[in-house]
């Protein structure tokens, strides 16, 4: 998208012009769905999530910096409206078993390489406690101790999500850890590619 024509729609957005916003709803759907989808049980919330973090942005609009990505911004709001959701849904305070959810293995070789959409299916799959930790560390770059302040759970319930998480992607892609990690590193490298910035990829374990 070209900055001046981003700009002359972030201006109608601010004018509360509704054809300023559907531009801008068609232009970063795609952008914003993706992020969506890596929280979401599936595409029907992760639309519902999507709508309410549109609306955020626009009501919103008039605080965003110039001086920082658009994408950047509008990630940021996504990323907060699906952790809300999250927390709304949840008691983050009962850990999830496993037992309740249809759980499903891919077989992936090494020489089969999933793709983008492939990989949002199988991380859907995921209790959803273990897959916004997932997400938010393993994707997103954030450390446990934010994770436990953006989502109410202790650090230490955080590192317990991100093993289990782990420990049942790997099992439902049937590859062997060296596999997994170059997967969840296209995954990473892809979402930071979509939002034009991130924070580097935390693919090692705790040690604390």
């Amino acid at each position: 998208m070209v900055e001046k024509e981003l700009e002359q729609i972030i201006n109608g957005c601010i004018e509360q012009d509704r054809h300023s916003q559907e531009l801008l709803y068609k232009k970063l759907y795609g952008f914003a769905m993706n992020i969506c989808l890596r929280f979401a049980n599936n595409r029907y919330e992760a639309a519902e999530i999507l709508n309410d973090g549109f609306f955020k942005a626009f009501t919103n609009i008039e605080k965003y910096d110039t001086s920082w990505p658009f994408k950047a911004w509008l990630s940021k709001i996504m990323h907060n409206v699906s952790i809300d959701y999250y927390r709304t849904n949840l008691k983050w305070n009962q850990m999830v078993g496993l037992e309740k959810f249809d759980i499903k293995v891919n077989e992936v070789s090494i020489e089969h390489k999933l793709d983008y959409e492939d990989l949002l299916k199988i991380i859907q799959q995921l209790p959803p406690a273990y897959r916004i930790v997932f997400n938010l560390y393993a994707i997103d770059g954030y450390s446990h101790e934010e994770i436990a302040d953006m989502i109410g759970i202790t650090a230490s319930t955080s590192r317990s999500n991100l093993h289990k998480a782990r420990v049942k992607l790997q099992q439902m892609l049937a590859v062997p850890q060296s596999v997994f990690i170059l997967l969840v590193l296209e995954l990473r490298k892809t979402t930071i590619n979509e939002a034009a910035q991130g924070h580097f990829m935390k693919i090692q374990e705790d040690h604390d």
